[in-house]
């Protein structure tokens, strides 16, 4: 078994919407590695959590704008991707948890971070934080959210080191499963503080 590459060797390149369509297959197949769990369970492809509904996902949210995809790669193969985008406080916490979630994640540049998978023999290896940076970077909002299953506790772990907090349960839909719904208040890099 071939040891995967450190950290260091992988690169990180992000994409505009124009540039996601002909990606779309390698994300989905990055997103099917990184949930093995997912792929035969009848259960999660009615509460929308597939391959056909990732593909739905991401070609629906390209509209927005701002939106941002970042891939790593190494020797040239994806091995991991995130995507997100500016975005309200009303559209992405909706109305039942508008009012819970902090004053500066209503007012303030919100990042809805939609996707982040690392293939298996990829994981635990840096590579989800570096394409959470890489969004962060590019996005630079002031908070950021995303949605988890309460079961995905290697997701889970990863948000947790990036200082995501615990905001409240949500539903995609009223018969769907419910995420947990976590919120981060990013540090502004001190040379975005100060300025040059």
């Amino acid at each position: 078994m071939t040891t995967p590459p450190h950290p260091t060797d992988v690169v990180i390149r992000t994409y505009g919407p124009g540039q996601v369509p002909p990606l779309l297959d390698t994300l989905a197949d990055i997103w099917a590695d990184a949930h093995p769990e997912l792929l035969d369970n009848p259960d999660a492809a009615t509460a929308g959590l597939s391959v056909p509904a990732l593909h739905r996902q991401i070609t629906g949210h390209l509209k927005h704008p701002g939106f941002t995809l970042a891939t790593a790669y190494t020797d040239g193969t994806a091995v991991g991707f995130g995507y997100a985008f500016p975005c309200t406080a009303a559209y992405w916490f909706g109305p039942g948890l508008l009012d819970q979630v902090p004053e500066g994640a209503r007012t303030e540049r919100l990042m809805g971070l939609c996707e982040l998978a690392v293939r298996r023999p990829w994981q635990s290896r840096g590579i989800g934080t570096r394409l959470h940076t890489a969004l962060l970077t590019a996005i630079a909002p002031a908070w950021s959210s995303l949605l988890a299953l309460p079961s995905n506790q290697r997701g889970h772990d990863l948000y947790t080191r990036l200082g995501y907090a615990y905001a409240g349960p949500y539903r995609n839909t009223p018969h769907g499963p419910e995420f947990d719904l976590l919120l981060l208040r990013v540090t502004p890099n001190p040379a975005q503080q100060h300025g040059p």
